[in-house]
C-alpha cells in the first residue's frame, strides 16, 4: 500500500527537531501510516500531547491538535472525547510525561475505559528537560539525577496499563518499524482505552550516559530483547529472561466511558432508569 505522507504533514514544519538517531520520527511515520490506512479525516481526528520530546509530535501532523501542560494530555483528551465523542482522539507522549507527572491521569484514563488511544514512546529518560531519570529508567542505569546509577525499580508500562483497566495494550519497538502502524491501527479501531507502548531509545541523554557506542548498537539491543507474543508461547522461562514481549499483549471488551456517561445524563434528565 502506498501512503500519502505529504498530505498528513503540516506545510513548512519539516525538518523535525528530534536528535539524529531518535526513534520518535519512526513512530510518527508509523502513526501517519495507521491514520492513512484507516482513512482518518483530519477534521475529525485530534492528537493530544503534554510536554517533552515525544510530545512535540502533534505539531507536525495536519489535523486537530492540542499541545498541553506537562503530564496533562489524558485530562485534556478526556475533555475532547466527552465533548466530541465522534472524534478519533489519539494521545502521544513519553514515559516521563505519561507515567510520572501524568501517572495519575494515565491510570484513571485506563480505569474509565474511554475510547482513545495513547501512544507512549518509552525512551527510558526525560530526554528534553535535562536527562533526569524516569519511572522506566532501568535499575542502576545512569541519568543526570542518578549519576551513580538509578536505585529505583522501573515500571512496566504495559502491565501498569493492564492493571489499571485499559482494554487494549500492545508493545512495539522503533527497530520493528513496520509493526508500529499495525499496532496503532488496531488500537484506534478498538472500542475502549488503548495503550501502545513503543520502546524507543534516546541516544543523546540516555545512550551517552550509559556508554552505548552508537545508535546502531541501541537499535540492535531493541531487536535482541524483543520477542513476539506468539514466539514467547513456545519459549521457556529461562529463554525469556531479559526479554520483552511485543505485539498485542491484552485485549478485552468492556463498557465504554462516553456511552456510560450518556446514560447518566439521560437518567438525570428523567429518561432511562
Amino acid at each position: 500500500m502506498a501512503y500519502d505522507y505529504e498530505s498528513r504533514i503540516r506545510p513548512g514544519k519539516l525538518p523535525h527537531i528530534w536528535c539524529p538517531g531518535c526513534g520518535h520520527g519512526i513512530v510518527m511515520k508509523g502513526l501517519i501510516r495507521a491514520m492513512d490506512s484507516l482513512n482518518l479525516k483530519k477534521e475529525n481526528t485530534c492528537i493530544v500531547s503534554g510536554i517533552g520530546c515525544a510530545s512535540r509530535l502533534p505539531g507536525y501532523i495536519d489535523c486537530c491538535t492540542l499541545h498541553t501542560a506537562h503530564g496533562r494530555a489524558a485530562a485534556f483528551a478526556t475533555g475532547v472525547k466527552l465533548a466530541k465523542p465522534e472524534m478519533d482522539v489519539i494521545l502521544v507522549g513519553g514515559d516521563g510525561d505519561g507515567t510520572a507527572i501524568g501517572g495519575n491521569h494515565f491510570i484513571h484514563a485506563c480505569r474509565r475505559n474511554i475510547n482513545m488511544t495513547y501512544i507512549v514512546m518509552n525512551n527510558y529518560i526525560y530526554g528534553m528537560t535535562g536527562g533526569q531519570f524516569s519511572p522506566t529508567t532501568p535499575h542502576l542505569h545512569r541519568a543526570s539525577t542518578t549519576p551513580y546509577g538509578n536505585p529505583d525499580p522501573s515500571f512496566d508500562i504495559a502491565k501498569l496499563a493492564i492493571g489499571a483497566g485499559a482494554t487494549f495494550v500492545a508493545r512495539g519497538t522503533a527497530y520493528h518499524a513496520t509493526q508500529i502502524d499495525k499496532l496503532i491501527a488496531e488500537a484506534i479501531q478498538h472500542k475502549g482505552f488503548s495503550v501502545v507502548e513503543i520502546l524507543d531509545d534516546c541516544p543523546t541523554t540516555y545512550g551517552r550516559r550509559n556508554k552505548f557506542k552508537s545508535v546502531v548498537e541501541m537499535m540492535n539491543r531493541l531487536k535482541d530483547v524483543a520477542v513476539p507474543v506468539k514466539a514467547a508461547e513456545k519459549m521457556t522461562a529461562e529463554q525469556l529472561q531479559g526479554k520483552v514481549l511485543t505485539g498485542v499483549l491484552y485485549k478485552e471488551e468492556k463498557p465504554e466511558y462516553c456511552e456510560e456517561y450518556a446514560k447518566v445524563i439521560e437518567r438525570a434528565q428523567g429518561g432511562a432508569k
